[in-house]
């Protein structure tokens, strides 16, 4: 299993996607965007009903959070993930109908998104439950575009710059939770 610190950029291009693998240490520098449980389910809404979306996700990099308020001179308070099962009834569709170029978040995903990571190329990363503040130092800027009526859920872009994460279900389906495990399943 490789253990390598990787600096990548977001979006995500196909050629940086197909060379992730599972246990990748990631820097991430560019822009993500921020959408949660309840921005997951007006967009999947808004798809289901033929409406236009109110931003365009092509290649977009999601992060599953919702950043408590800033303290001032800084963009966003702490800002740690949220768990990505919670997104996993819409995430095959948003996969699938905006092409995303990929997730963060963190805790399992099911298998019906493992199949969709494959068969559309949308690596999963996760970062640490509990160090949101130190995540919080990597955002340089934060801007809501959609939903601001759902606060710290609203889609929003942020700027980030050195951004850490792991790289939990690459493109061929690897899985670092359970490439983990398998050692002390042996014992």
């Amino acid at each position: 299993m490789r253990q390598n610190k990787i600096h990548i950029t977001a979006p995500f291009s196909s050629e940086t996607v197909q060379k992730l693998r599972a246990g990748d240490q990631v820097l991430i520098t560019g822009t993500i965007l921020t959408a949660r449980d309840a921005a997951h389910k007006r967009l999947i809404e808004s798809l289901e009903k033929g409406e236009n979306l109110p931003l365009n996700l092509e290649q977009a990099v999601i992060y599953y959070t919702g950043p408590s308020p800033a303290r001032p001179g800084l963009p966003v308070g702490s800002a740690g993930p949220t768990t990505s099962g919670r997104m996993d009834k819409y995430t095959p569709t948003l996969i699938e109908k905006c092409k995303i170029s990929g997730m963060i978040g963190k805790g399992y995903r099911s298998e019906e998104v493992i199949e969709s990571i494959k068969k559309f190329t949308v690596p999963y990363l996760v970062t640490l439950g509990g160090a949101g503040a130190l995540i919080a130092k990597s955002i340089k800027k934060y801007t809501v575009l959609a939903y601001d009526d759902l606060g710290a859920e609203a889609i929003a872009a942020m700027e980030v710059e050195d951004f850490p994460a792991i790289v939990a279900i690459d493109v061929l389906g690897n899985n670092f939770y359970e490439q983990g495990q398998a050692p002390y399943k042996e014992i």
